[in-house]
């Protein structure tokens, strides 16, 4: 039996390329995307070019817990092995204050509580050798953690690269947590920066948007360029074993040692799941 992969994201621009070169390694793949249609699209198109027909689509809105609950519950009922997890969605929210079913604000759901709630659930289905990778940014450095970091992402008014920035510290953190608490059972866990790519997330909505597209979008990555350090992260043999570090242009990245030993990231981790709790959804490890 093929090798299982599971990316979310995986019908965006670099969820696209991950797709493909982890179908293209010969893996069973499981594209999570938040609209089926366009999954489908990506699927069809993904095995004429690569041959490789286990290639199949789930829907999810990783801004709803339940969502997520259910896909991962699915998956848990199939029982087979995840060699592969890949957490590459993201969002960055551009209408303000956006309030999710279980009153946490938008980017945070998704870029942070869905995969930590996803991955966690997933666990019983890894075992030694499975690698996790999360998608960070470099933004992760300016991220706060602060009281209002669930409903409202800062303090104070809304401003989206502020939030955006404070999740993906967050997700940092998870990521060096997780790694730790996996590292007897022989998971890793890494995260991957992709730099500055030339996504549907590179948009500002503001006046100087066609002077962005006409003078910044040409110079910086394409997803293939962005998507080049996770795919290493999950095929490359030179990584196997490798755990909680940070990785960009392929190659481990030197963090600040306030950011691999954050004070904030234990307490994180239980506000987290004391958040998922309230929810009433199971949650497998503490």
């Amino acid at each position: 039996m093929s090798k299982l992969a599971i990316i979310t994201g995986a019908d965006g621009g670099m969820g696209t390329e991950i797709t493909r070169a982890v179908a293209q390694a010969g893996y069973h793949v499981i594209m999570l995307c938040y609209t089926l249609f366009k999954g489908e699209e990506r699927k069809n198109q993904l095995i004429l070019e690569t041959g490789n027909k286990e290639i199949e689509v789930r829907q999810i809105d990783l801004s709803s817990m339940a969502s997520v609950t259910n896909v991962a519950d699915d998956l848990l009922g199939r029982g087979k092995h995840i060699d592969l997890l890949m957490n590459n969605a993201g969002t960055m929210s551009t209408s303000g204050l956006i309030t999710t079913e279980d009153g946490l604000e938008y980017t945070v759901a998704v870029n942070y509580v869905a995969p930590f709630l996803l991955t966690l659930k997933l666990l019983p289905l890894m075992g030694k050798g499975t690698r996790i990778v999360n998608m960070v940014s470099c933004t992760y450095a300016i991220g706060r953690i602060t009281p209002e970091f669930f409903t409202r992402g800062k303090r104070g008014g809304f401003w989206r690269i502020p939030v955006y920035s404070n999740t993906k510290l967050a997700l940092w953190l998870f990521t060096r947590e997780l790694s730790e608490r996996l590292k007897a059972e022989g998971i890793t866990v890494n995260a991957a920066d992709p730099g500055i790519v030339s996504t549907n997330i590179i948009r500002m909505d503001m006046w100087f948007d066609p002077l962005t597209d006409i003078l910044f979008r040409p110079c910086i990555r394409t997803p293939k360029q962005g998507a080049a350090t996770a795919v290493s992260l999950l095929l490359d043999e030179r990584w196997k074993g490798i755990t909680g570090r940070m990785f960009a242009s392929c190659k481990p990245r030197k963090v600040k040692d306030k950011f691999m030993n954050h004070p904030q990231a234990k307490q994180l981790w239980a506000d987290t799941k004391a958040y998922l709790e309230k929810l009433k959804l199971e949650e497998p490890i503490g």
